[in-house]
């Protein structure tokens, strides 16, 4: 089949979750809606400012996911503050959209997971669906009753690898996935094509890591998720993976490899399958890691 078969509507796509994905058109319907809550998270900064979805909120990677101190994701109390804030319960859908075709979206809905708040979606399309088909944007920040979240302490042993771990990967020659640039996995580069080449000392990637970079999951043209069958092709025909297989994905800094993650244990029903978000940046710096080209 075709990729023009991922514009079928989501529940036709064959996805095994495909309740985890809305349309530009749900959530059209739900602007207003007290029970929804829509998340905006891009990487460039300045994009919610210029306009955004009506009654989105603005979730920014840097300055509301990461702790200003530690490379680490927010801790209990700052998730705690955070879903205050923009006025999000246990029970409150969370719905993120972002550019990239949901890059810094699937990374902020990964890092939801790690607190256990299930109850969230992805947009189909991102951000530039949206614009594409010439729907409301807004400059207005929305504000809302702040909430009291009872918020988990955070787990990590669900969707989130370390190096250790990536490391007993490697050795037992598990499926590990590299979703950079085919130029970031032969060594040529150290970072995305036309961004500065830098975040590392050492180019190459993984040894076993297979090459699937992740907008191959993509339609270009619409910026929607492709269909189940041609996912499948893609990571299980091409790359011989297989639902019940342990999975690391990584990239540089998790944030495209939370986007594959997505994928396969979502869309997919992939059983096992971590984001390593180290990634590159630690693994190409780190001392006695082996590295290939």
């Amino acid at each position: 089949m075709s990729a023009t078969a991922a514009l079928n509507p989501i529940d036709e796509r064959g996805y095994t979750h495909a309740d985890v994905l809305v349309s530009t058109d749900w959530v059209a319907d739900h602007v207003n809606d007290p029970n929804v809550r829509i998340v905006e998270s891009n990487e460039d900064p300045l994009l919610y400012s210029s306009g955004h979805i009506p009654n989105a909120v603005e979730v920014d990677w840097t300055r509301d996911l990461n702790d200003p101190v530690i490379r680490d994701y927010l801790h209990r109390e700052q998730f705690i503050e955070l879903m205050n804030r923009i006025g999000i319960t246990p029970e409150t859908t969370v719905v993120f959209y972002g550019d990239k075709n949901n890059w810094w979206a699937c990374y902020a809905f990964w890092v939801f997971q790690l607190y256990g708040h299930t109850n969230a979606r992805i947009m189909d399309g991102g951000r530039i669906k949206w614009a594409k088909e010439g729907r409301d944007l807004t400059r207005e920040i929305p504000s809302f009753e702040k909430t009291s979240y009872p918020a988990p302490e955070r787990n990590d042993d669900v969707n989130r690898a370390f190096r250790d771990e990536v490391m007993e990967h490697v050795k037992a020659k598990r499926k590990l996935v590299d979703v950079r640039s085919p130029e970031e996995y032969s060594g040529e580069r150290l970072h995305m094509p036309d961004y500065p080449n830098e975040g590392a000392l050492r180019g190459g990637h993984i040894p076993g890591a297979r090459s699937v970079p992740w907008a191959r999951a993509i339609v270009p043209e619409t910026g929607v998720f492709k269909n189940a069958e041609e996912l499948r092709k893609i990571y299980e025909k091409e790359n011989n993976l297989a639902p019940n297989d342990d999975v690391i994905a990584y990239c540089r800094i998790g944030e495209r490899s939370s986007h594959t993650w997505f994928v396969l244990k979502y869309l997919l029903g992939y059983n096992k399958v971590r984001n390593y978000d180290g990634s590159w940046t630690e693994w190409g710096n780190l001392v006695g890691a082996p590295i290939e080209k």
